[in-house]
């Protein structure tokens, strides 16, 4: 699945739902996608910091743990965390629990889609 993320508010929400059904109705198979929409260009930057995207890019490499993610980054752990959360929270990426041998459980994180896509109207 691609996510596909849009700053035109509603009103590019309205106009990409109708274009979908308009090709739905002529019997086009739509592929399946995940669509965010941010109001307002300031808040689709202040979500998606270039160290956001970059831990997108990486996660997007290989699935790993926060504290491995913050190792590859070269960032505090805290920080990585805090990423992750907010990305985690605009549905770019998840949390999976997983056995660590002798040590519990470890988080990892993936991400949601195949595919970012990231187009900005100003």
């Amino acid at each position: 699945m691609k996510t596909k993320i849009f700053n035109d508010g509603f009103d590019g929400h309205v106009r990409r739902s109708l274009e979908r059904a308009v090709r739905r109705e002529k019997g086009e198979r739509l592929e399946s996608e995940k669509i965010i929409t941010f109001a307002d260009p300031l808040d689709m930057i202040e979500c998606l910091t270039a160290q956001r995207v970059r831990l997108c890019q990486v996660i997007r490499q290989k699935r790993m743990s926060i504290t491995a993610l913050a190792e590859e980054l070269g960032r505090n752990r805290g920080s990585v965390t805090r990423d992750v959360n907010k990305l985690k929270s605009f549905g770019l990426l998840r949390l999976r629990k997983e056995v660590n041998p002798g040590h519990g459980v470890v988080q990892i994180v993936e991400p949601l889609a195949r595919k970012f896509e990231i187009r900005v109207a100003l």
